[in-house]
């Protein structure tokens, strides 16, 4: 099976399921070259206004984002399948009817047979199981007038498009098997799957140009999270960042055998190299792999700000106890972080590593080496409603549950090219669902107090 499509066509051909806001009609194609010939200033406003919104639509979402809305609304629609029959029907044949005019006549403003090209659409009808349906249908022009599609005609005639490939469809939709769904029905009126998923290199390779040249110089960063995620035996450390008004955002990755000291240098350089700004005051978050703040310390040195992710510490330290010491554990961790003075999380954390060097002197171990980059937040006076945002790699954690969901129904990567494709599509995916941090109006407040930490070390440093 090939890669995974989601055809623009596709959205245009499902477009009028989205609310577009009093604009008549339910339908009309952006990349008419026509105008219309219906006269009427009504209709001429509408059809302005469905111009309007759809291209407004695709400005705010991108393409790829209503892909994906679309979709979702397809899988409520599959829980009222008794109301939604007719339009998801009719999406899908509106769907094969824009694939064959594309693959007969090339993408919009790219024609491949000169003397065919696209011209408008119109209204027309097809037979879904025994009832007939309204649709809108493109058309094709020629040297010798009108050149029907093959599945306009075939779909005129009753029971082609039967309730059990509708069936089908309705299942494919319910499970999420996209690709498998359009390309299916497709291929039951004659239409190549080559045709239809050959567009997702050339979709999924431009959101990874857009990723990877992005600028970041406008980007003032807070806090950058630093993770790795494998995939197919590679592994990609992925920076996500937070700016000063709290808005994220998928800062970069990069790619390596394994999460490595060069990778994530690698990875810094390329940022710095697209305009981001790195300095001193950022507070770097991350899991506490070796690798990462290897690169961290050579790049800051003794001002290095880093959080170490209490979550993996937490779990960490659980995993040198036998079970019955595990909860107590957990309780003492996390009563200690809820403290909001340093001095007392401080203090409860040396009491825990006292009390774990009876049971476990690794366990104790473990918590004293990272006891101090645990409780940076504490140390700078974090707010607790920002300190839940700031104190484990849970954010970007999202983030990669957002991939993985994302890229679930691929069956296989095919090299380098494409792995780094459907990354970059999904962290951009990813991040129209990002939301501004809680407690993000404290953070000037935050910066104040590093500012502060950083001119009583100066201090400190001119008295020695």
């Amino acid at each position: 099976m090939q890669e995974v499509f989601y055809s623009w066509n596709f959205v245009k051909a499902i477009l009028f399921l989205v609310e577009i806001e009093k604009s008549g009609s339910l339908w009309d194609n952006p990349h008419n070259r026509e105008k219309t010939f219906e006269k009427g200033a009504t209709m001429k406003a509408n059809t302005k206004k469905r111009k309007k919104s759809i291209a407004k639509m695709k400005e705010v979402y991108g393409k790829e984002e209503m892909v994906r809305r679309m979709y979702r609304i397809l899988v409520t629609g599959k829980r009222g399948v008794d109301l939604m029959m007719k339009e998801l029907g009719s999406m899908v044949v509106e769907a094969i009817m824009y694939i064959e005019r594309e693959e007969i006549a090339g993408p919009d403003y790219q024609p491949i047979n000169p003397g065919i090209y696209q011209w408008a659409s119109q209204p027309g009808s097809v037979y879904l199981g025994d009832q007939k349906i309204k649709v809108t249908r493109p058309r094709l022009r020629g040297k010798t007038g009108e050149i029907p599609l093959k599945s306009y005609q075939k779909l005129k005639e009753p029971e082609q498009f039967s309730e059990e490939l509708l069936t089908k469809i309705l299942s494919g939709i319910s499970t999420r098997r996209y690709q498998e769904t359009v390309i299916d029905a497709a291929q039951a009126f004659g239409i190549s799957a080559s045709s239809v998923s050959r567009h997702i290199v050339e979709a999924t390779a431009k959101q990874l140009r857009e990723f990877k040249e992005r600028n970041l110089e406008d980007f003032q960063p807070f806090a950058i999270f630093l993770d790795t995620i494998q995939r197919a035996g590679e592994a990609f450390i992925i920076a996500l960042g937070i700016d000063l008004n709290g808005q994220k955002l998928a800062l970069g990755f990069w790619q390596g055998a394994t999460e490595n000291h060069e990778i994530a240098e690698e990875l810094l350089e390329d940022l710095q190299r697209r305009g981001l700004r790195l300095s001193n005051k950022i507070i770097w978050v991350t899991d506490g792999g070796k690798g990462i703040i290897k690169t961290l310390k050579d790049s800051f040195g003794k001002k290095l700000i880093h959080q170490r992710c209490t979550i993996h510490k937490d779990r960490n330290i659980q995993q040198h106890l036998a079970k019955r010491y595990r909860k107590e554990a957990h309780l003492r961790f996390n009563t200690a972080l809820e403290q909001t003075s340093y001095e007392d999380a401080r203090r409860m954390l040396l009491e825990m590593e006292k009390w774990l060097r009876g049971i476990n002197e690794s366990a104790a171990d473990s918590l004293l080496e990272a006891m101090e980059e645990i409780l940076t937040l504490h140390r700078l006076k974090v707010p607790a409603l920002l300190r839940k945002t700031l104190h484990s790699t849970n954010p970007i954690e999202s983030m990669f549950s957002m991939v993985r969901d994302t890229e679930s129904n691929l069956k296989r990567y095919r090299g380098s090219k494409m792995m780094q494709r459907w990354l970059a599509s999904a962290l951009l995916d990813g991040e129209r669902r990002f939301r501004r941090v809680k407690g993000y109006a404290l953070i000037p407040e935050v910066i104040k107090n590093i500012e502060v930490e950083e001119e009583n070390i100066k201090n400190a440093v001119l008295v020695a």
